[in-house]
């Protein structure tokens, strides 16, 4: 079953790169308590992920956290490691937040799954955004297909 607006995020753990390596992150933990805009994509260092995705939620970083934001988090089926590594090329600093599911255990719990495995990229994540208040989802979009249109930055920012 799709995860959709109303529904308390599942506790799973996911993972964070560190200077001291991989961290666990309980995913009850970091979503409570305040509000966080996630967005999640097929993986690390890909085309539109790496020239639109990751970048518009970098631009826009100010202008969401001006509008209630606590964090902005960035999520994929990689391990942390290659979350990391992404995360420094694209320069993404204090403003965003690079989570790995490394497992898929986090996509899997809220049903957006992938099958990336005719590209060779095995189980993936779908490419969504959302808003989350205290483990809330408060608003959910998920793209059809190939598109990249309502988890863009400015198609979230325009719902805070």
């Amino acid at each position: 079953m799709t995860i959709k607006v109303g529904d308390k995020l599942p506790s799973v753990t996911i993972s964070q790169g560190t200077s001291e390596g991989p961290r666990p992150v309980s995913t009850e933990e970091f979503f409570k308590g305040r509000t966080v805009a996630l967005f999640a994509l097929p993986g690390a260092f890909t085309p539109t992920c790496s020239a639109k995705h990751l970048p518009g939620f970098k631009q826009l970083a100010p202008e969401m956290k001006a509008k209630g934001v606590d964090v902005i988090a960035c999520l994929s089926v990689n391990d942390a490691f290659v979350m990391k590594a992404w995360g420094e090329d694209q320069a993404v600093g204090e403003d965003i937040v690079m989570l790995a599911d490394g497992n898929g255990d986090f996509t899997t719990a809220i049903g957006l799954e992938m099958d990336g495995s005719k590209f060779g990229m095995g189980k993936r994540s779908q490419r969504y955004s959302m808003i989350v208040k205290d483990g809330v989802v408060k608003e959910l979009n998920v793209e059809q297909g190939g598109e990249f249109k309502v988890s863009a930055a400015d198609y979230l920012l325009a719902q805070l």
